[in-house]
């Protein structure tokens, strides 16, 4: 459409903002978008390339994948990870959920205030960072809760890290690390109710264990998904814990007790790239297909 001419006989000038409407938006999504492509379609293609060819490049199907799966460590590694996820996205849920809600109740006083700060407190240790605090936490010999360790029968470091705790030691290591951010977003979540629903619902005789079973968790329903969703793919992704836990008990929790680690130790021991990359895609596609069930399951994407 011409633009109509103004008095003084020259057409109006559009703005950056009419012929662009949406380029703030637009600009904030490109870095993210360059890094994604950078360091993620492009490394997933790289490794999907590598999966599906031997050492020379030529195509050889799906023997990368059978030399993962036949290897000794590949059925052990599946049992501990999933052991883990178990231990680990169960623990989140119940916990993170009701800490949140409970942090929601106690929103009226500074205590809330606080306890939100120390929650969070832990994620802003990285996760080799976390880990060795908690190789020091977990030494009876020199660790502030020694005495607890030594009251339930353990009074070395190999005593506490035996291969049968070691999933419960790791999902404490990744709550103490994670669940303070997602209590935050619950939290986060949880206020953006409406004060008239939960008035209501008091109105009509609903107490503290009604409201927050029948009204806020479901409203939080597409939250706990999102954050099981995220939760399963890092747990999957299990690596830094057992792999320090194994330099520093000299190998009594394995070099090779989780998926990752059998990456690493293909790629980098066996120098066997090509089947370092088919447990990857592996673990990248078992993660796509939670997440689908998941989505699909829940309605995530849903209109409310």
């Amino acid at each position: 459409m011409t633009a109509q001419p103004t008095e003084a006989g020259r057409a109006p000038v559009r703005s950056a903002r009419t012929l662009w409407p949406g380029r703030a938006g637009h600009g904030f999504v490109a870095a993210y978008t360059v890094l994604l492509i950078a360091f993620g379609v492009i490394p997933t293609g790289y490794a999907i390339y590598f999966a599906f060819t031997d050492g020379g490049g030529t195509f050889s199907g799906l023997s990368n994948f059978s030399t993962a799966v036949d290897d000794f460590r590949f059925t052990p590694a599946v049992e501990h990870v999933a052991l883990y996820l178990v231990w680990w996205l169960v623990s989140l849920v119940v916990f993170v959920v009701g800490l949140a809600l409970l942090l929601h109740r106690l929103a009226l006083s500074g205590v809330s205030r606080a306890l939100r700060f120390l929650y969070y407190v832990p994620g802003a240790l990285a996760g080799a960072a976390s880990v060795m605090v908690w190789l020091f936490v977990l030494d009876p010999t020199v660790s502030p809760v020694g005495f607890l360790l030594r009251a339930f029968g353990y009074d070395t470091f190999g005593e506490v890290i035996a291969p049968g705790h070691l999933p419960i030691l790791f999902t404490l290591i990744a709550f103490w690390t994670g669940a303070g951010g997602w209590i935050v977003v619950m939290y986060g979540a949880l206020n953006n109710i409406s004060q008239d629903v939960l008035e209501a619902a008091r109105i009509d005789g609903a107490g503290a264990w009604q409201t927050a079973w029948r009204i806020q968790i479901p409203l939080l329903r597409k939250w706990i998904v999102y954050m099981v969703i995220l939760a399963f793919a890092g747990g999957t992704q299990l690596f830094v814990e057992p792999q320090l836990l194994s330099q520093a008990s000299v190998g009594v929790a394995g070099r090779d007790y989780s998926l990752n680690q059998l990456a690493y130790d293909f790629a980098f021991q066996n120098n066997d790239v090509n089947t370092a990359a088919a447990v990857s895609v592996e673990l990248l596609v078992v993660g796509l297909v939670v997440a689908g069930v998941f989505v699909a399951r829940s309605g995530f994407f849903d209109a409310d």
